[in-house]
């Protein structure tokens, strides 16, 4: 793996006697996709929020390219399970919004809007600029809102469950376009996702959160494409990740790299 383009050192993050991270080490390369598994309240949702720099962890560091986080960059884009779309404004209009914020690197009008088509285009909405977000369908606003994050030119590319409510064929699609487009801009991302089988299609590495806020696996995903095919490997795969997944609050952490 080449060097990484995010990591993360030592994280720690308590809620009161609960601990929700736990010396969590993490890199995250240029172009590759880690999909982070765990049950509900492991601290999947918190991870993506201290890598965004939203929130500061009790102790541990991320660095970003070399350089300590110290608070939300520019070039860090987070997308949600709800699309946040935001009804009054155009799908145009939408994607543009927050490019002029103080965060964001000026930019003259022309670039906006350069950015902002070439953002549509790459998830397949070019003629879709016009239209109110009362007009999408779920897809298509899911990926109105994965245009927003392309239209800042992300490096590194958050994602909190952002295809739960869809349906399975759309979802697909979806999973597909994300594949694509994290090879196409080589932004270092990090895919919560409560799905294995969607871990499992999209990621090179899947990484798996107990309970007592330590990393209890790593999963390196050499499966060839198309993966959809490799019905066996998967299948041995996803066995794996599910007894993982049952065992994470008791077994002490593993590194494991199938192919």
């Amino acid at each position: 793996m080449s060097a990484p383009h995010v990591a993360l050192r030592g994280l720690a993050l308590r809620y009161g006697e609960r601990t929700v991270l736990d010396g969590v080490d993490l890199d995250v390369a240029p172009g590759e996709l880690v999909s982070i598994l765990g049950a509900s309240g492991s601290g999947k949702s918190t991870l993506l929020r201290i890598v965004a720099g939203l929130q500061k962890p009790d102790a541990g560091t991320v660095t970003v390219e070399g350089t300590p986080l110290a608070g939300p960059r520019p070039d860090i884009a987070l997308a949600f399970q709800d699309p946040c779309l935001l009804p009054w404004l155009s799908v145009e209009r939408n994607v543009a919004f927050g490019l002029g914020f103080t965060r964001q690197p000026r930019l003259a009008r022309s670039e906006r809007a350069r950015r902002v088509a070439q953002a549509l285009a790459a998830v397949g909405l070019a003629h879709a600029g016009g239209l109110a977000p009362r007009q999408l369908s779920g897809g298509m606003a899911q990926r109105v809102a994965l245009a927003r994050c392309l239209a800042r030119a992300p490096r590194t590319l958050l994602l909190d469950e952002p295809f739960g409510a869809l349906d399975e064929v759309t979802r697909a699609d979806m999973q597909r376009l994300l594949v694509g487009i994290v090879r196409d801009t080589r932004a270092a991302t990090l895919l919560v996702t409560h799905d294995i089988d969607e871990a499992l299609l999209v990621s090179d590495r899947i990484v798996l959160l107990g309970r007592d806020g330590r990393l209890a696996m790593q999963l390196a995903v050499n499966v060839s494409a198309p993966r959809e095919a490799q019905i066996e490997t998967l299948g041995r795969l996803r066995v794996l990740l599910v007894e993982a997944l049952h065992a994470s609050m008791a077994r002490a952490p593993t590194t494991t790299a199938c192919a």
